[in-house]
């Protein structure tokens, strides 16, 4: 569930996603799913022992075998090899997503005078990331264009940056948000009214 922006008279709350998107979730369970059928094929051909897993209905036609056997090697051994990959590769998702790595919150706190950056890492040390910043260190809130080559084509991007005289310029949106430039000129005033500081492009 997508969370809202608090917007009050001194506090301005700007939810971040970070690994629990969408397409976490997919590829994970995808993976997962992926690699268990690799591994459970591997541990058939392991022990010798047929992988059934069609019907007996569709097993009568005469050009589908009653049977699929795979020698464990090299075929067994290769499919546990990537089983186990894929395992491994959706056990990262999943824990990535459990930990919530990269989500957090864009905090704009008048009373407090600051500006807070508050993301979760991974578990141990650092696990809680936070950055303030003094409201006066604020010099200006800007759109900026921002290059991304991909298959010898170039794509430009909008990008919020607010302009700090100790950080120089901080993002406050990213590429991955998906937002609509309507939505970006959006955020980018809303900031900046509530900063009360210039609003400009570059």
């Amino acid at each position: 569930m997508k969370k809202r922006v608090i917007r009050l008279e001194d506090l301005l709350v700007y939810p971040i996603t970070g690994s629990r998107k969408q397409s976490n979730y997919f590829w994970a369970f995808i993976i997962l799913l992926g690699s268990l059928g690799l591994f459970s094929v591997a541990v058939f051909s392991y022990l010798g022992m047929d992988f059934v897993f069609l019907s007996e209905k569709i097993q009568d036609f005469p050009f589908i075998p009653d049977y699929i056997y795979f020698p464990f090697i090299p075929q067994g051994a290769t499919m546990c090899f990537y089983g186990i990959g894929g395992l491994f590769i959706s056990f990262y998702l999943w824990c990535i997503i459990l930990w919530d790595v990269g989500g957090g919150y864009d905090i704009f706190d008048k009373k407090e005078k600051k500006v807070c950056f508050f993301r979760w890492g991974f578990p141990g040390k650092n696990r809680c990331i936070i950055l303030e910043i003094p409201m006066e260190e604020i010099q200006s809130i800007r759109i900026g264009v921002s290059k991304v080559s991909f298959f010898n084509r170039t794509f430009t991007y909008d990008i919020v940056f607010m302009e700090t005289i100790e950080y120089g310029f901080i993002p406050l949106t990213r590429i991955e948000d998906d937002l609509i430039p309507p939505q970006i000129a959006d955020k980018a005033a809303e900031v900046s009214r509530f900063l009360e500081v210039p609003f400009l492009y570059f």
